[in-house]
């Protein structure tokens, strides 16, 4: 589990629902969707902190490159603007694959447990490949 430090760091803990995980172990399925959701907003808040670290590092890279560019030779969209190309398409493909596998319960009060597991699952992936592009 996050600790209130890192939660407090983010910026989200005042913003996050009130989880009880003894009842979602217990199989209570409003609050095992409580739950999901309440680590998808922690993985979101997670991804938006690397999303930060990583634009930074890709507008560097343009500035850099931009010194020795000749636009002659290279007219290929820089390094900040594939980045955001990308991460609008993996928002669109994150939200719309969820909904598919949310749709395995579709209306039901499973729903929603499986919505916010898929985008926990797929966020926190991404939150790895943004750090994995800043790599030396």
């Amino acid at each position: 589990m996050i600790s209130a430090l890192l939660l407090m760091m983010l910026g989200i803990k005042d913003d996050l629902p009130v989880c009880d995980e003894e009842a979602a172990e217990r199989g209570v399925q409003i609050e095992m969707n409580i739950c999901a959701q309440r680590e998808y907003l922690i993985a979101d808040a997670e991804l938006n902190a690397q999303w930060s670290i990583t634009r930074e590092d890709m507008q560097q890279r343009d500035a850099d490159f931009a010194q020795y560019a000749d636009p002659s030779w290279d007219d290929r969209p820089g390094y900040f603007a594939t980045l955001l190309e990308a991460q609008r398409a993996w928002i669109e493909y994150r939200d719309a694959h969820c909904r598919s596998e949310g749709y395995g319960a579709r209306g039901g009060s499973l729903e929603p447990l499986l919505v916010s597991t898929c985008k926990t699952a797929l966020t926190n992936a991404r939150t790895q490949e943004l750090r994995e592009l800043i790599l030396p």
